[in-house]
């Protein structure tokens, strides 16, 4: 190997502070990109207009930085922007056509990331279209999403395991009445990948499987919660709600028509690597061309999964770098005022809760309440957590 390969190799992970740099730009697009896609969530709303609202944010200012350097970087939307209401689980990224509003009292959703140079940060928030306090079941569901995140905050680092996480996550949801909902998975990010081998389960099962592993400094992961008051087990209703995909590198197939080879091509120049939304194709030849390409798996789809109607599901996700000081949780936001209708009593829940996440910031480092319309504030250092109704603010 040569030198320049060995560097860059080893520029590739978090010992270079050029790339905790960029990883930490991108979350700052996402933060505030998520800030400004909450603010849009009005009744009377268009959900694809929020959705393009997110996206156009995070092409925007991620295409203002590093615009002056010798060599082209690579950055824009790591994951497009997703608005999945109520029983709806993940993934709602409408089609322009789309004519969906959203409602007053409407539980939100929101999931998106940026990329600087391949390098990913991720995002997921849900919030209550309402006034005031969140109480009852709607509370329950964000809670049990929001200290599961907490927990698995202070679980992945170092020398712990996958499955520690995946166990742990399952107790706290249970303790609120609540489910993990099946088939989602955390991952580890590296540079263009969003989708990393190093995997959580969100539900063991005899039907997932996945490695064990063991979490290791320098690492980056996006930690994905979602928590349901249904039986925690979505299906697909309708194959047409999919429009976001990603290129699947390792698969090629001859396509046979013409509109699924224009698409492709179209796919292969613009979205090479990271998963993007059909809205962004021309929408006529993107319907008839996308299906065959899913049919031969050079796309892999994310597709819209639904709980029952009535139940209520949360999603929470958040971008962690093991640094060698400690865990940095680098995107957030702070949650409504949660009034759930349990309380985690359980000694173990408490325990993981009550452990830091990094070396304490020199004085004192106290948190300060975020008022609303602040700029999110980077996150340095996890305090133990207020367990007693689950809506730590996180800013």
């Amino acid at each position: 190997m040569s030198s320049d390969e060995e560097r860059e190799e080893k520029e590739l992970d978090l010992t270079s502070p050029e790339v905790v740099t960029k990883y930490k730009s991108a979350a700052e697009i996402v933060n505030k990109a998520l800030q400004l896609v909450v603010s849009a969530c009005k009744p009377g709303t268009k959900i694809v207009d929020v959705c393009e609202k997110g996206d156009s944010y995070i092409r925007e200012q991620s295409g203002n930085m590093y615009k002056n350097v010798k060599k082209k970087i690579e950055r824009g939307v790591a994951f497009p922007t997703c608005v999945s209401v109520n029983n709806t689980v993940c993934h709602f990224s409408p089609l322009a056509s789309d004519d969906i509003v959203l409602q007053e009292g409407d539980l939100v959703k929101i999931d998106l990331g940026c990329h600087i140079d391949g390098f990913i940060a991720v995002v997921a928030h849900t919030h209550v279209m309402q006034e005031g306090t969140v109480s009852g079941r709607a509370a329950d569901v964000i809670a049990a999403a929001n200290t599961a995140a907490e927990v698995a905050l202070r679980l992945v680092r170092p020398g712990k395991k996958n499955k520690d996480v995946t166990d742990a996550i399952q107790k706290v949801a249970a303790a609120y009445d609540c489910k993990i909902v099946e088939g989602v998975l955390s991952h580890q990010l590296k540079q263009f990948v969003i989708d990393g081998n190093k995997v959580v389960l969100s539900v063991s099962n005899p039907e997932t499987r996945v490695d064990d592993a063991e979490f290791e400094e320098n690492e980056v992961y996006a930690i994905d919660i979602v928590t349901s008051t249904g039986d925690g087990k979505p299906r697909l209703l309708d194959e047409k709600q999919t429009t976001i995909y990603k290129r699947a590198v390792d698969k090629s197939y001859h396509l046979k028509m013409k509109a699924s080879r224009f698409i492709f091509s179209e796919i292969s120049q613009n979205f090479p690597i990271m998963p993007f939304t059909a809205r962004a194709l021309e929408e006529k030849r993107a319907r008839l061309g996308l299906v065959e390409c899913v049919n031969h798996d050079l796309l892999q789809p994310y597709p819209v999964l639904h709980e029952k109607p009535g139940d209520y599901v949360a999603h929470i996700k958040f971008t962690v770098l093991l640094m060698p000081n400690g865990s940095d949780r680098i995107t957030s936001h702070a949650l409504q005022e949660l009034q759930p209708t349990k309380s985690i009593d359980d000694p173990e829940i408490k325990a993981w809760l009550a452990l830091g996440t990094k070396t304490k910031r020199k004085g004192g480092g106290k948190k300060k309440k975020g008022k609303k319309g602040d700029k999110p504030v980077e996150l340095t250092e996890a305090e133990p957590m207020d367990t007693t109704n689950g809506a730590t603010t996180q800013e």
